[in-house]
């Protein structure tokens, strides 16, 4: 699976080791295998293109996970999310390209470089966001040449030395590498190296907004990067079930939080969830479907703001932001089995009809 024509649609899931999320508090082994093969299956049956696994400085390995997904599945892509700054930028580039060639072109990066001080002690690093992000890029520089390079190299950075660095596994193909963050820090990295930059869902216009930023920090380096929406639809048969679903979520959400003793969430360090919280504080049902409230609950703590609708409705709320630019869509329920084969079953189908519609109306015009 090399990287992607600039028009084509590609549709990400989740694949976490067990069953958890904000309304199913974690219980049990930090890893169910059966869970794992399940999940990753009903991802590979409903016709997901890749599947994300998470990164967190408490969680399962995300580059072992996807080895076990790639192992239960024979098509299904992996989307491994990587903390810079903890792997030799060599090191990890062997690894990737190794677990690329392991599964026939199957692997991408997610890179990140950490939005919170208190997690990114957790491992021991103490060094700013800004710093972070050009440790990132540093790493990045690295690790392409590792991929390309066909002759030793040398690397001289602020974070990275390297004295004739090469390796002798490339990958298949070109590694995707995507990549989010809102800061112009991140921005500066995005535009050298994002192919996929990620949003989370975000209001129509602040999509728009930050891809035009986005494109214009790519700009100097002659690079057009493709745009990654992620977001959580809520699906029912009916809209009126589906925004009581959605309520009903929020309130389990509370009660989960409540029965752990969690409080207030804590004011994030990072610009992608401080973006969410703005978007809620405008109201908890923005544009056509967009529902805030549980990323205000939880403090916009990652992936939190959801598409509330039938399967239509959320495919025709999807369009819109394919309309924006957004040709991959990085979607996860907050039942994540259950969702991920209704996703399977009725969405990806729904959206994929409503686009092809669209075309053979635009033809037709």
């Amino acid at each position: 699976m090399s990287l992607l024509p600039p028009e084509a649609v590609e549709f990400i899931g989740y694949v976490a080791p067990r069953h958890t999320s904000e309304i199913h508090p974690a219980e049990g082994p930090s890893i169910d295998r059966d869970y794992l093969k399940l999940l990753a299956k009903a991802h590979e049956w409903g016709g997901f293109d890749r599947v994300l696994m998470a990164f967190h400085s408490t969680s399962p390995d995300a580059l072992l996970l996807a080895a076990q997904v790639a192992a239960v599945t024979e098509r299904l892509g992996l989307m491994i999310a990587h903390r810079t700054g903890f792997t030799a930028p060599t090191v990890a580039a062997r690894q990737f390209a190794t677990l690329d060639q392991l599964t026939g072109g199957r692997v991408a990066i997610h890179v990140i470089s950490g939005g919170d001080d208190r997690e990114l002690a957790q491992d021991g690093d103490r060094l700013t966001k800004d710093e972070r992000y050009a440790r990132t890029q540093e790493f990045l520089d690295i690790a392409r040449q590792s991929w390309t390079a066909t002759a030793p190299f040398d690397y001289a950075g602020t974070f990275y030395r390297v004295e004739r660095g090469f390796s002798e596994v490339k990958p298949v193909d070109a590694i995707p590498v995507y990549f989010g963050g809102a800061s112009p820090a991140a921005l500066a990295v995005a535009g050298r190296h994002a192919d996929t930059y990620a949003l989370w869902g975000e209001t129509q216009a602040q999509v728009r907004e930050l891809i035009g930023r986005v494109r214009d920090a790519a700009a100097p380096h002659r690079r057009k990067p493709r745009f990654s929406l992620s977001v959580r639809p809520i699906l029912a048969e009916t809209e009126e079930q589906a925004w009581a679903r959605a309520e009903d979520i929020l309130a389990r959400t509370r009660a989960a939080r409540a029965a752990r003793g969690v409080g207030a969430a804590a004011a994030p360090q990072n610009e992608g969830s401080r973006r969410l919280l703005a978007a809620a504080a405008a109201g908890s049902r923005l544009d056509k479907r967009l529902f805030t409230a549980i990323a205000a609950e939880t403090g916009a703590a990652g992936n939190s703001t959801a598409l509330v609708g039938t399967p239509e409705q959320v495919a025709e709320a999807l369009l819109d932001y394919h309309d924006l630019g957004v040709r991959t869509f990085l979607i996860r329920g907050f039942d994540p089995l259950e969702d991920a084969i209704q996703y399977g079953r009725d969405l990806l189908p729904a959206f994929k009809a409503a686009l092809a519609a669209r075309g053979r109306a635009s033809e037709a015009a």
